[in-house]
């Protein structure tokens, strides 16, 4: 194995110079550089890159941030299954691997102190939720510089580093789908608000309806809704289940023949209550799921839902993470860093649940 002290025999200077050639440390003539570039090439010689890491300082790690439910598998829900796939393509092709961290509901996030033990070069943060804490948490980050991004979460008024979808086009275009199929009673299944997500279906869902003239102007808020028409869930299929007993008997009073669900786990959920007492999707009611994952090709009647890039959304996050990297930026401070608020566009899937 050739060693750097060879190297540097044969480039005519000494170990350290060598060292910060390859570690890209401290200025560096551009001559000298071409002389221990090509005394490595002809001695064949490759840095270790444990050692490199070591001196650049960094740990050839990306973070990803997930939040820890007990007793929910999260890596057998879809919408985190895409976008892992998605950031561990993306760091994969560049080189990096990919240091899961876990956080609990109601845990303090502490983000900035992932970049000051070293365990993590950049940082992708699933699941945050819009409260006081994490946005002060998520400030002192932005200031100090480190490279991350956010995935499906944004924060009005702050400039954040972002990949997101555009959920209030997606519920708007799943909305006027069901009243273009004669639909005009239609309830709304939706997520927790902690979540931006939330309220942009919301706001896709309530244009929607107000443009049809199915909403009055007086109702700004989901407290304003109808009676039976909005349900509040947590993305899961249980939350879904439980909104079965009410949306039933608004079914059976005639008051609702159609639901819209903020996600495709929640409007499996309330299928399967409502199968329970007598009412058959795409028959007795109509009803649309937001996701499209694998589990609405396969539902009875397969489901119509809204298409979410997730995979797409996990990669570009990444790769905004290392951009940021390795441009040097992370030593700008403050309002003087370049945030990017990528959106992508969300896409209706037609099937027989309408």
């Amino acid at each position: 194995m050739v060693t750097r002290k060879e190297v540097a025999a044969m480039a005519g200077v000494s170990e350290a110079t060598v060292s910060r050639v390859f570690n890209g440390v401290g200025p560096m003539k551009e001559a000298t550089k071409q002389k221990v570039l090509k005394a490595a090439a002809e001695l064949n010689y490759h840095p270790n890159a444990i050692a490199q890491n070591f001196a650049r300082r960094r740990s050839g790690n990306i973070g990803v941030v997930l939040p820890y439910v007990p007793k929910v598998h999260i890596f057998s829900t879809y919408y985190f299954a895409e976008v892992l796939s998605g950031i561990g393509e993306q760091a994969r092709n560049s080189g990096y691997d990919m240091l899961l961290m876990f956080r609990s509901p109601g845990e303090g996030s502490d983000y900035s102190g992932f970049f000051r033990s070293h365990k993590v070069d950049g940082c992708v943060i699933l699941g945050a939720t819009d409260t006081p804490e994490e946005r002060a948490e998520l400030r002192m980050l932005h200031e100090l510089g480190y490279p991350y991004c956010l995935v499906n979460q944004h924060y009005p008024g702050e400039a954040f580093q972002q990949v997101d979808a555009d959920h209030v086009q997606g519920s708007y275009k799943a909305v006027r789908y069901l009243i273009g199929h004669g639909k005009r009673s239609i309830a709304f299944l939706n997520g927790s608000p902690e979540y931006s997500n939330s309220g942009d279906r919301w706001e896709g869902y309530k244009r929607a309806m107000k443009e049809a003239g199915l909403l009055g102007p007086e109702v700004t808020e989901p407290r304003d809704m109808p009676e039976g028409w909005y349900y509040e869930g947590n993305y899961s299929r249980k939350s879904g289940m439980i909104a079965a007993p009410g949306l039933g008997a608004c079914l059976g009073e005639g008051l609702l023949d159609a639901v819209f669900a903020s996600n495709d786990r929640m409007a499996i959920g309330l299928i399967q209550g409502l199968r329970e007492q007598g009412y058959k999707p795409g028959a007795d009611y109509s009803i649309i799921g937001y996701d499209d994952s694998e589990a609405a090709r396969v539902t009875d009647p397969p489901l119509t839902t809204v298409a979410v890039p997730f995979f797409e959304m996990g990669r570009l996050a990444a790769k905004r993470v290392l951009e940021r990297l390795h441009s040097g930026a992370e030593a700008q401070m403050g309002a003087d860093m370049d945030s990017r608020h990528d959106v992508l566009e969300t896409r209706l899937v037609i099937r027989q649940s309408v």
